[in-house]
């Protein structure tokens, strides 16, 4: 078991962008934070109105978009696009290559997003793009993101599963693991996960655990990879 403190983790401010980034990333560099298994960058990004990243290329990368407030409007050269809001995620598989950008869409409110890349199972393949609104009334466990698309998740390319977590206080989830590695990764509220104590920003990884037990103090939004 090994914490990540938000405040440890690496920061990059623009005056438009507040990033701050779980594993090394663009300037930041740390050889002990390069990813944890396939998950390789979770940056926590806060955008000024009308701003965000013009458009630029990907390749062969998987890309989660969660948005925590605000709107982030996508748009890519397969055509695909749209705008998501609090509840609601998107995906690309970069594949053989696309480019895309990922602006603000408000004039006047910021976006806070966590935008997540994985490495991909196969290299090579044809880019896709995914959105899809998950119901904020849904509490507990509710898988997101996957390998596979079951349950109605997102699909992406590696095997992968990543739930969102919504519980109340005093509520708890328990989470059988399928893969060797578990992440940890904390939006709102503070949440014990096997004795560990966890605050907004921090992340959480654990290693050949059979079974996690969440405990929320008080309103939690978290994310929990389930990976290789």
């Amino acid at each position: 078991m090994q914490i990540r403190r938000a405040d440890d983790r690496g920061r990059s401010h623009h005056g438009w962008l507040d990033s701050h980034h779980s594993f090394s990333f663009a300037d930041y560099h740390d050889p002990r934070f390069m990813g944890f298994g396939h998950l390789r960058v979770i940056n926590e990004d806060r955008v000024a109105a009308s701003r965000g990243f013009g458009t630029h290329r990907h390749r062969d990368m998987e890309i989660i978009s969660y948005a925590v407030s605000g709107g982030l409007a996508h748009q890519d050269t397969t055509g695909s696009g749209g705008v998501i809001r609090h509840g609601e995620v998107q995906t690309m598989s970069a594949g053989r290559g696309v480019a895309h950008s990922e602006m603000n869409a408000s004039d006047t409110e910021p976006v806070h997003f966590l935008q997540i890349w994985m490495l991909p199972k196969e290299a090579g393949t044809s880019p896709s793009y995914g959105q899809k609104h998950f119901d904020l009334a849904e509490r507990g466990l509710k898988l997101i993101v996957s390998g596979d698309g079951r349950e109605d998740s997102l699909l992406i390319g590696q095997d992968v599963d990543l739930y969102r977590v919504l519980l109340s206080e005093g509520e708890k989830a328990v989470h059988t693991q399928k893969r060797r590695r578990a992440w940890v990764q904390i939006i709102h509220g503070e949440l014990v996960v096997e004795g560990a104590l966890l605050q907004p920003g921090d992340g959480l990884a654990l290693m050949d655990s059979e079974q996690l037990t969440l405990g929320a103090r008080g309103e939690v939004e978290a994310l929990l990879f389930d990976l290789l």
